[in-house]
């Protein structure tokens, strides 16, 4: 079961987390690239996700949104629920490395430097109860979903690569026409300028005698 969460700081995002670690393992295995993580630092915690749109970035998310994901975090966190100065970390999906051996929903991250935190000084009820009270519940198939995804992004991909074949097509197109007729033009006039002069060797007398 995975839990959804809308924010009204952007209601258009989609915001998850898994119901136990078993789910965050699933989570963590069929994660988007275009997905970020967060996770109570130093603290057990439930695995809540952010899902970019097209055009947004990790590090460049919305602060408001940003509040509220980092206090849903704190909230689910056994501990850190009841503490205040908690630290909550996230990083892009892509950064997170999986180990043989590592327990069931324990992760590490492949660069340290692409992880940021967020410090949240104490709960806020009102966010929270916000949040809760858009919670809905799916069972997705969280394979399913991801393979959908991919081959949107290849077929988006594939899309996007010829439409700039054929703008390069029509460029080269379009200068070879200009080049062709410029020579052309070229050749137009050379050829004019030789028909309108006569050679040095002409006997003005033998062509007047043609005309008699």
């Amino acid at each position: 079961m995975v839990f959804y969460f809308t924010s009204s700081a952007q209601p258009d995002s989609i915001v998850y987390m898994g119901r136990d670690k078993y789910e965050n393992e699933e989570l963590i295995k069929y994660g988007w690239e275009e997905d970020v993580w967060f996770h109570a630092d130093k603290f057990s915690s439930a695995h809540v996700y952010l899902r970019l749109k097209k055009g947004e970035t990790w590090d460049k998310i919305n602060p408001d949104l940003l509040n509220d994901l980092a206090q849903l975090t704190k909230a689910n966190s056994i501990e850190g629920n009841k503490k205040d100065h908690v630290t909550i970390i996230y990083t892009p999906w892509s950064n997170l490395k999986k180990t043989p051996g590592m327990d069931v929903g324990q992760v590490s991250f492949f660069n340290q430097k692409m992880v940021k935190r967020i410090k949240v000084e104490k709960r806020v009820n009102e966010i929270i109860n916000r949040l809760n009270k858009t919670k809905v519940e799916r069972n997705p198939d969280l394979n399913a979903e991801k393979i959908a995804h991919e081959r949107q992004l290849r077929q988006q991909k594939y899309a996007e690569e010829k439409r700039k074949r054929e703008i390069e097509m029509k460029k080269r197109e379009d200068y070879q026409k200009m080049y062709d007729m410029k020579n052309y033009v070229g050749a137009i006039k050379e050829e004019e300028m030789k028909s309108n002069k006569f050679d040095g060797d002409v006997d003005f007398e033998e062509f007047e005698d043609d005309f008699m």
